[in-house]
C-alpha cells in the first residue's frame, strides 16, 4: 500500500486537472404533480407542460484534461446521448460547453473540447508497461456529485474483457484488453484517470462489478493515444467500417438454432423491416448476405472474446482484409476493401 503522503502528493498533482461533466437535456416542464391509483395505493406522477421545456440535469461523469488548450478524455458512455448537452465544471465559478469531437464505442473513449487556455493537464503513462500489483490511484467524481474522490488500491489483473452496459437506450458492449483494479471505482467515476503513483495516467475508469467489492476497470491510456494521433493527423477518428450487423455465436446458442459452427459472427438484421447490410458499404459492395457466418478475418478467429471489430481495430480506412465466410454450408474467401464511417 503506497505510503500515506505519496498518495496526498498524486492527489495534490492530479486534482486540479480531473473535471465533472453535467449531462443535461431539454425535458417537459413539470408544473406540479398528481396522484394515481395503482395496486390499492396512490403514486404521484409528474404533471408536465407539453410545449414548455426546461433544461433539466440527467446525469453526470468525470474527465480530465489532457492538454492545456482544452482537449478532455472520458468514457464514450457518459457522453453516448446525442440528443444531450454536456457542460464542464472543474472550479465552482468555471462551468464551459464541451464539444465532442470523437467516440469510440469500441474502447469505451470519448475526446472533448473547450475553448479555453492555460488549463492544468495530466501526462499520459505508458500502459503496456503495467505489472501486476503496482499501486494505482482512481480519481473521479464518484456518483457525479463528489468531486475529487481519491481512492487507491492495486493492478491486480491484465487484459481483461467484459460486456458493459451503460444503461436505458444505450447497447451493451463488449471491452477488452482492460486494467482491473481494487481501486475503488463508484457511478460517477467513468471516465475520471487511473494513475501510477508518479501521477501520470495508466488508464481510464470505465466500469465496476455491481455486486462485487474491489473490482473495478479501467480503459488502457494506449487505446487513448491511437485516437489522439488520429485525431491530431486528421481532425477525427477514421475507423474501418464493415457496414453488418451481426451476433457472435457461441456452443450454447449454436446448439439451441442447430448451426454448423460453434464460433463466428452470424449476418443478421436485429428489427423487421431493416437490412443486415448497410447500403452502400463494404460489405454490400463484397457481395456479404445475410446468414454468411464470418469464421476469420485476416486469419484471426472470431468469437465472443475476438469480434469483427476488434479485429477491424488493428487496419486502416482503405486496407483489404480477407473474410472467411461460411454460406449454405460452404467455406469461401471474401476479399473486402475498407471504408471509413460516414
Amino acid at each position: 500500500m503506497p505510503e500515506q503522503s505519496t498518495v496526498i502528493q498524486i492527489a495534490k498533482k492530479v486534482c486540479p486537472a480531473v473535471i465533472t461533466i453535467v449531462i443535461s437535456k431539454d425535458l417537459p416542464k413539470v408544473e406540479g404533480f398528481y396522484f394515481v391509483p395503482f395496486e390499492g395505493q396512490n403514486v404521484m406522477m409528474p404533471k408536465t407542460h407539453s410545449k414548455k421545456t426546461e433544461k433539466t440535469k440527467v446525469g453526470g461523469g468525470s474527465g480530465f484534461f489532457i492538454s492545456n488548450d482544452g482537449y478532455i478524455v472520458t468514457s464514450c458512455h457518459v457522453v453516448g446521448d446525442p440528443d444531450a448537452e454536456y457542460t464542464i465544471v472543474f472550479e465552482p465559478d468555471k462551468k464551459f460547453k464541451a464539444k465532442v469531437i470523437s467516440k469510440n464505442p469500441i474502447n469505451d473513449i470519448a475526446i472533448l473540447k473547450i475553448d479555453e487556455k492555460n488549463l492544468p493537464f495530466l501526462e499520459l503513462g505508458d500502459s503496456d508497461k503495467l505489472e501486476l500489483g503496482q499501486g494505482v490511484v482512481a480519481v473521479g467524481n464518484s456518483l457525479g456529485e463528489f468531486s475529487d474522490t481519491v481512492s487507491t488500491g492495486v493492478v491486480s489483473g491484465l487484459s481483461r474483457f467484459i460486456t458493459a452496459f451503460a444503461g436505458m437506450g444505450q447497447e451493451a458492449a463488449l471491452l477488452r484488453g482492460l486494467i482491473q483494479t481494487d481501486a475503488a471505482i463508484n457511478p460517477g467515476n467513468s471516465g475520471g484517470p487511473l494513475v501510477d503513483m508518479e501521477g501520470k495516467v495508466i488508464g481510464v475508469n470505465t466500469a465496476m462489478v455491481m455486486g462485487a467489492q474491489s473490482i473495478g476497470f479501467a480503459i488502457p491510456i494506449n487505446y487513448v493515444k491511437q485516437d489522439l494521433e488520429e485525431i491530431r493527423t486528421y481532425g477525427k477518428l477514421t475507423r474501418p467500417f464493415l457496414g453488418i450487423k451481426y451476433i457472435l455465436l457461441n456452443k450454447e446458442m449454436a446448439q439451441k438454432n442447430k448451426l454448423p459452427v460453434e464460433h463466428g459472427a452470424l449476418v443478421v438484421r436485429e428489427n423487421l423491416g431493416e437490412s443486415a447490410i448497410v447500403k452502400g458499404s463494404s460489405a454490400e459492395k463484397a457481395g456479404l448476405k445475410e446468414f454468411d457466418i464470418i469464421l476469420e478475418c485476416e486469419d484471426e478467429v472470431v468469437s465472443e472474446q475476438n469480434p469483427v471489430s476488434h479485429i477491424l481495430e488493428k487496419h486502416k480506412v482503405g486496407d483489404q482484409v480477407v473474410l472467411k465466410v461460411l454460406r449454405d454450408k460452404k467455406e469461401i474467401k471474401v476479399k473486402v476493401k475498407l471504408q471509413e464511417r460516414k
